[in-house]
Parts: structure tokens; sequence; C-alpha cells
């Protein structure tokens, strides 16, 4: 079994359900690294931090070409023993890429999302991309778009690959009886997400069905925008923003709701989802889910087939395929049970651990 550092920005941020997912199920031995693209952290042990030795060659490493940063983590690599390092998106490549160099140390790189869409990251990375193009062992992918970015960035074909995420297996538990005129959304309140269209739409559908309810998990810096928004609208009863809600709790909302709703859009800044994880887990759950045709979305639904597709910013379309599943609770169980058969058979999390193992393993 090798070694391998994990190395992500953050340690834990309750929408990054995928590194906790890298970090639990890999079939490795795992070291976990931390705090910033270049981590000061690794859990279990104290902080990557200099001696008074390694402070007084700061200028000697600077000359160099080194940082004493990296010669932090050079030490820690070489301390755990590591054989392999997996680093969670691009900019973290980026930054462990000295490193790697001089441990001689095959890297693993996967992009996300932001990192290969957003266009000023982009174009500050874009060089050191290259460089972390040239030496990485593999880069993996989560949609095919994103394979496509990729490589007009100048990844190498070859060198890519597709490995979408898969939702936890207990959503896959959950027993949907679509009993309710319930709407169910997740995920956090940002520009790519455009939540507000959500809401907007959802304040349409009430016209026909004002029994109707939409339920809309998450937190991010458009949640307070989105609830003066239904105030506004005059729907504030009708939706209920719970902010962060565990998975348990969430697979009790998905067993009674009629489907899952999520506008994703390409924001200002060029940036776009990958495959994102709260489609997949609510597809998985036995729901038909009603989206946008974006990024790697259409790779999960299938329109008419699993959920239904809108294009980006067409509120009044979204509001149609909401009806849509609360006209027509057969129609919605139909489509429930073709999405979670589709995600079980091409998106598991078995299948995405799989992939990932059989990179770290070569």
């Amino acid at each position: 079994m090798k070694t391998i550092a994990l190395i992500s920005p953050n340690k834990s941020a309750y929408s990054e359900t995928f590194i906790e997912a890298h970090r639990r199920l890999l079939r490795a031995r795992v070291v976990y690294y931390y705090g910033g693209a270049l981590p000061d952290c690794c859990e279990g042990q104290a902080p990557l931090q200099p001696g008074r030795l390694e402070a007084a060659m700061k200028r000697l490493r600077r000359s160099r070409g080194t940082s004493l940063q990296e010669d932090m983590l050079l030490r820690s690599f070489r301390r755990n023993r590591v054989e392999k390092v997996f680093a969670e998106y691009g900019p973290t490549g980026a930054a462990v890429l000295n490193v790697c160099r001089r441990a001689n140390l095959p890297l693993i790189v996967h992009f996300h999302g932001y990192d290969i869409s957003v266009r000023r990251v982009v174009e500050r990375y874009r060089e050191q991309y290259a460089r972390m193009f040239d030496y990485a062992e593999s880069i993996v992918a989560v949609s095919k778009p994103m394979v496509s970015a990729l490589v007009e960035c100048g990844a190498a074909r070859e060198k890519i690959t597709y490995a979408p995420y898969g939702p936890q297996d207990a959503f896959f538990d959950v027993n949907p009886l679509l009993s309710d005129k319930t709407l169910a959304a997740a995920g956090r309140f940002v520009d790519k997400k455009a939540p507000y269209y959500t809401v907007l739409a959802f304040a349409r559908v009430l016209k026909s069905h004002p029994d109707a309810c939409l339920y809309f998990a998450g937190d991010g810096p458009l949640l307070n925008s989105c609830r003066n928004l239904a105030r506004h609208l005059g729907c504030e009863n009708a939706v209920n923003f719970p902010g962060v809600v565990a998975p348990p709790a969430l697979q009790n909302v998905y067993a009674r709701a009629r489907g899952f709703v999520q506008h994703s859009i390409t924001a200002d800044d060029g940036d776009m989802e990958g495959t994102p994880v709260a489609v997949l887990e609510a597809a998985a759950a036995g729901l038909p889910v009603v989206a946008t045709q974006h990024a790697g979305i259409p790779e999960v639904v299938i329109h008419g087939t699993t959920g239904l597709l809108v294009s980006e910013h067409d509120v009044d379309g979204m509001a149609d395929a909401m009806l849509r599943l609360l006209d027509d609770r057969d129609y919605a169980m139909r489509l429930g049970r073709q999405a979670r058969q589709h995600v079980r058979d091409n998106f598991s999390l078995e299948k995405h651990i799989a992939i990932l193992n059989a990179l770290i393993d070569r």
C-alpha cells in the first residue's frame, strides 16, 4: 500500500464532501496536508514551522529559488515517507510542484471546477499550469467539458483521466415517496449556482400550486439576498432556508420531496460547475432533477429520461419544469427511478474511487 500526501487548501468545508471521501476511501496510507495551496499543516502532527536554523537560512534559500515553506513541506514528505502526491485543485498542484520535483515524487492533480474555469485564476496560473501539466503523472477531470478546458489550457490529453464524482452510498438507501409538494435544493449560495433564479421560478410555481414548498439548504454570500427576494415576492412562508444541513437530514427531506432543483450558470468571471455532487445525491435518492444545460450536469440529467433541463437564465422554463413534476407525480416517479439507475450505473462513488486508486497504484 502506497503512502500518499493528500493536499487540500481547506481542512474541512461542508461543500467539499468529495475530498472527505478521498481521505476515507482511497486505497493508500493517506497523510493529509491542509492550510493553503502550499500547506502549513499536517493532520495529527505539529504545524510545519521552521526552527531557528531554518529561519536564519531563509535568505540563502531565496537566492536558490526555494522558499522556507517549501523546505518544511519537503522535510515532512521525507519524514512521512510519502511516495506520491495527490493535489486537490489546480492551484494546489502548481504550488507543490517545486517540492515534488526536488523529492522526485509523482504528482496527481485533481481539478474540480473554478480552477480551470474562472478566467482570472486560469490567467494567473497559466505559466505554472504549463509546468505542472508537463511534470504531472496524471490530471483528473470531473466532467467532459472540463477535459476540453484542460486540453485548451495546454494539458496533454493522454494524461487526463475522466473521473466524475459519486454520491454517498446512503443516498441510494432513500425510499423516495415523492409524496409532498416539496421541491428540494442544496448547495452554496454563490454566483455559479444562481439561487435567486430558483427562487424566482418557484414564486411563479406558487400561482398554480399555492400549497407547494421550496426547501433550500446551504449557506453562502447570496443567502441573505435570496431571503430578501423571497420576502419581496411574497413567498417567504413557502420557502425554507435551513442553512447547512447534514446528509442524514437531507436524506429525510428527499424521501418526501417531489424533485430536486438547481439553476447553475456560468458566472460573469467564468466560474463553472464540475459535476455537482448535490445533483448526483438527489438523483441517487430517486428524485427527478430539474437543472440547467451547464458543465457536467447533462451527463447526469438526461432530459425527459432522468429529469428536465432548461437553458441557463431561463426562469420561465425552469418554472414550467417544476410544474410538470408537481402536476404529475407518476411522471416524476418514473423520472426518479431512471435517475437512480443512471447514477448507480455510471456515477457511483465506488467507480470514482476505483479510478483514483488505479492512478495511485500505477
